[in-house]
């Protein structure tokens, strides 16, 4: 049975009652063979949407030196790059895209104190676009422990238009659980000690909660 995010339930509620309504108002306007094809491909479009808000449950590696996918997704970037927005030096960018087919809950990537977040409005580029992760609509945070501080951005892409984030500065958290959600296709990077031993390859798909992305 699949279970459903939170995030999802007005969602899907809403999705419902507009597909009956499609349905009958066209069910006079079509022969019988018609009706049933409506009613295959408005039952498809709503499994769409119940995958996109599945939440499955993760185990999460009991690794004190891993640092866990925050997503799931492709690996799509591994580079180093200046972080400008808190850390203001070198890190270790990895980059994960969220196709709208896959699961779409956040998840923190260590355990540790959040020490900082801030939501930022902008444009809705193509999530794999090189400025996406500077110019759209995206929320950071940033969870420290005795290791090391890791950042964490979601991204909005160009059909995600809604960022969630559940944390709150201060909070303790640990590695596994609920940072946030993105609906409908997007991307999260996360800026890793340039120490870091990174574990995944481009193009890679990972499991968000479960896949090792790095070692301290």
């Amino acid at each position: 049975m699949i279970r459903i995010h939170r995030e999802g339930v007005t969602s899907l509620i809403m999705v419902l009652l507009i597909f009956i309504a499609m349905y009958w108002l066209l069910y006079m306007l079509v022969p019988g063979w018609m009706q049933w094809l409506l009613v295959l491909v408005l039952a498809l479009f709503y499994f769409f949407f119940l995958q996109f808000f599945r939440n499955p449950e993760r185990k999460t590696p009991a690794e004190p030196n891993a640092i866990i996918a925050p997503a799931d997704g492709k690996v799509v970037v591994i580079e180093e790059t200046e972080e400008t927005e808190y850390f203001h030096s070198k890190r270790i960018q990895v980059s994960i895209f969220m196709s709208p087919l896959n699961v779409h809950v956040n998840r923190c990537p260590v355990s540790g104190i959040v020490k900082y977040i801030q939501y930022h409005p902008g444009k809705y580029l193509v999530a794999w676009h090189p400025k996406s992760s500077t110019e759209n609509e995206r929320n950071t945070v940033v969870i420290g422990n005795e290791k090391a501080d890791i950042l964490i951005r979601q991204i909005a892409g160009k059909v995600a238009r809604r960022i969630v984030c559940y944390l709150k500065k201060e909070e303790a958290v640990k590695s596994g659980i609920e940072l946030g959600f993105i609906k409908f296709g997007s991307r999260v990077d996360i800026f890793l000690p340039l120490s870091a031993k990174i574990e995944v390859h481009l193009n890679q798909a990972v499991v968000g909660g479960e896949t090792i992305l790095c070692h301290f």
